[in-house]
């Protein structure tokens, strides 16, 4: 260990500060052993590292920030400016600032994240750590009909988890203020205007690329339908649900008929189980994802392929706010369709209250949760990532396909990180008893070990294993079996990851 800690003693510093600094006094150990892998750290030597890492996180978790700033002064030098197009490592992004990235992963809580978001929002993350700059985590929830209020807890804990280097989580349905200025701001430019049209008449107008009645109406009986629509009329003459919408003016000769007038907020007085009754007029995505991308200065986005009109759409927003030339570098990626896997939030939801599955904890689920739980680590992911790289090419790859290629990378993470243990299944020391005439005590097996299978099985064997001195989260090699997690809060102890 000598050698080792000489080696990364004061990196490893360098990059607690580092992280503690961003993270508003508090460090997270998974980014100090991310940035250690750059440096030249071997991933057969995590083992021997972490002892050190977590002894340097907690002296620098116990200084103040401003401390930990100070002191970050006299240790950055050891920090390496790398040269970016290094191998194993996405392509190269455009237009990168001399002060780094600014992505932002989105997600809706409307129920926990699953391997999609991970193939699809690993990228970002990586390219922050890349390039540094700042990643974070935007949820979602304007729409106040399809939270799961466990989401949101759910959400950071796989993100801390997968991707280590979150700054900052944001809350939509905190910033209504935001998105009321920018609507006015639309209004009174004469770029946004409030239609009472019955939607159908309107859609047909539209398909036709002709202007609703509502449209050429003057501004400040658009500014007054607004605060209608807020309920602050002075005549008190409130729009009820579904009777007005605000849409942002574009041209209606548009050849794609998807970038014509297009809303921007609805009325929806369903009480949001964070703020309630507070709001009754609830930004769109177009609307509340400009306003944010804005507010925070995106440099970089990189998105599903179907979100192509989406980012045509909120470009036309950033050019009538004099901020087309801030408009974030834009990237598609294809989708990833799995044949046997179901990835829609919606539909694991009504399976689970069917009892199909045994709520969110059952191991057959796709979530991260329970890839977590399993054993798989955070490292896998990435390389798979950096593997398949930003392409606009849709793929379909069934449970098989996609976990034989994990498993591999999973596999050179795991090699070092696991306890390596004798394991017989119950029929096979059956088995072996018959054909040798051994006993018990010949195989060295006295413990009983239960393994909860995925596709929700048990396996039940034979082990020279003393789970009593386990720590949560150790990963255990059974022989014959393959890699497992201990999970010592659930009911089975062991979860299979794979062979």
């Amino acid at each position: 260990m000598v050698d080792l800690k000489k080696k990364f003693e004061e990196k490893i510093l360098a990059y607690a500060l580092k992280n503690a600094i961003e993270h508003e006094g508090k460090c997270q150990p998974g980014s100090i052993l991310s940035s250690l892998f750059h440096e030249g750290l071997e991933k057969g030597k995590v083992k021997e590292i972490m002892p050190l890492i977590q002894e340097t996180t907690k002296k620098v978790n116990s200084l103040s920030l401003e401390e930990q700033k100070k002191q970050f002064e006299k240790e950055e030098k050891e920090i390496s400016h790398r040269d970016v197009r290094e191998e194993g490592e996405l392509p190269e992004l455009p237009n990168v600032p001399k002060s780094g990235v600014i992505m932002r992963f989105a997600p809706s809580p409307s129920g926990q994240l699953h391997i999609g978001h991970i193939i699809s929002n690993m990228p970002s993350s990586l390219y922050v750590k890349k390039y540094r700059g700042k990643f974070y985590i935007r949820i979602e929830d304007t729409n106040p009909e399809s939270i799961d209020v466990s989401a949101y807890d759910a959400i950071k804990r796989d993100c801390d988890w997968l991707f280590g280097n979150v700054y900052g989580y944001i809350l939509q349905s905190e910033r209504l203020a935001f998105y009321y200025k920018y609507a006015e701001k639309l209004i009174e430019k004469g770029s946004a205007y409030v239609c009472t049209c019955k939607q159908e008449e309107f859609k047909e107008l539209l398909k036709a690329s002709k202007q609703c009645p509502c449209r050429s109406l003057p501004i400040k009986e658009h500014q007054e339908r607004w605060q209608r629509m807020l309920n602050k009329s002075k005549t008190n003459q409130a729009y009820k649900e579904h009777e007005a919408v605000l849409l942002f003016k574009s041209d209606l000769k548009h050849e794609n008929p998807a970038l014509r007038d297009f809303p921007l907020a609805r009325i929806n007085e369903t009480k949001h189980p964070k703020q309630g009754n507070k709001y009754r007029v609830w930004p769109l995505m177009n609307l509340s994802v400009t306003v944010d991308d804005i507010e925070y200065n995106m440099t970089h986005i990189i998105r599903g392929k179907d979100h192509k009109d989406n980012a045509e759409r909120q470009k036309m927003i950033y050019k009538v706010l004099g901020s087309e030339k801030k408009f974030p570098v834009t990237l598609f990626m294809g989708r990833i369709k799995f044949t046997d896997i179901e990835m829609s939030k919606r539909k694991i939801k009504e399976a689970i209250e069917k009892k199909l599955f045994e709520g969110w904890n059952d191991i057959r689920l796709p979530t991260i949760n329970i890839l977590r739980l399993r054993g798989y680590e955070p490292e896998a992911f990435a390389e798979m990532t950096i593997q398949r790289g930003i392409s606009e090419v849709d793929k379909v790859l069934s449970r098989k396909d996609y976990f034989d290629v994990l498993d591999n990378f999973n596999r050179k993470v795991l090699k070092d990180k696991s306890i390596q243990v004798v394991f017989v299944q119950q029929d096979e020391r059956r088995s072996v008893n018959k054909a040798h005439k051994s006993t018990t005590s010949d195989i060295n097996t006295k413990y009983t070990i239960e393994i909860l299978m995925p596709d929700n099985t048990k396996v039940k064997g034979n082990s020279d294993l003393d789970i009593k001195k386990l720590k949560d989260t150790d990963i255990v090699y059974f022989s014959g079996l393959g890699y497992c997690r201990y999970n010592p809060k659930e009911k089975v102890k062991f979860w299979f990851c794979h062979a």
